[in-house]
């Protein structure tokens, strides 16, 4: 069999090439098998009554659109907290996500929707900076002095966020947040999920920088973590449900 002539004229740099290849892609298989084995064993459930009672419920961020309305995705993740809520497992619900402005606020969004549902204004705790999963995880350590929770999130994300809660020195257990099929938007989810565990091994094993700030105990009242009101006319404002 003859080789492709550009592989003849340079053979060292299509080694070269071939070994980066595989490295990465050896990388980004050990990376996944390290989340994904790490949560066997782990106690996740579609029903909260399964799940072991836990300071807080973690519920994290995820897309909202122009108008404040929550994506099909982070509505369900809200159900399942109110449902974790009226089930009596969780003492309060820490809400995090990305605030990168006042018309982007996913935690004041969710926050807006749990308070309709009737979650008392003082159990609910925002974090603004929850600005990935590893973020979340580990300010919900640091900054809201949480020992134990249930992270609320779809499937697809949970062996992650599982696996970062741990790195994060939380004893964490999940309640599947799939309430419904969520289309083309699941399946990139899906694949995105592949790198997202690689970098998540990364800044586990580095202990990556996390923006951290006063603390704020999840015993206290989650009114003092709510930050100034929004101008009126932005979506958090007066969010519709999703």
């Amino acid at each position: 069999m003859r080789l492709p002539g550009f592989i003849r004229r340079h053979p060292r740099v299509s080694i070269v090439s071939a070994l980066v290849v595989l490295l990465g892609a050896g990388s980004v298989l050990a990376a996944n098998a390290i989340v994904v084995l790490s949560s066997e064993g782990d106690t996740t459930s579609h029903d909260p009554q399964q799940l072991p009672n836990a300071q807080a419920a973690l519920v994290l961020g995820a897309q909202v659109d122009p108008d404040g309305r929550m994506s099909a995705m982070l509505a369900d993740r809200v159900g399942q907290a109110i449902a974790l809520w009226r089930a009596g497992k969780v003492d309060r619900v820490l809400v995090s996500g990305d605030h990168h402005s006042f018309k982007y606020d996913e935690p004041g969004i969710m926050r807006e929707a749990l308070l309709r549902a009737g979650v008392p204004p003082e159990a609910i705790f925002t974090d603004h900076a929850g600005f990935n999963t590893w973020a979340s995880m580990v300010r919900a350590r640091r900054v809201f002095e949480v020992r134990s929770v249930i992270v609320v999130t779809q499937g697809f994300h949970m062996a992650r966020a599982l696996y970062l809660a741990r790195a994060a020195g939380l004893q964490a257990s999940g309640l599947d947040a799939d309430l419904r099929g969520y289309g083309k938007q699941g399946t990139k989810s899906d694949v995105r999920e592949v790198l997202a565990r690689v970098k998540a091994v990364g800044s586990a094993i580095t202990h990556q920088h996390v923006l951290l700030g006063p603390e704020l105990p999840i015993t206290g009242d989650g009114r003092t973590s709510w930050g100034p009101a929004p101008p009126p006319g932005t979506p958090a404002a007066g969010a519709p449900a999703g």
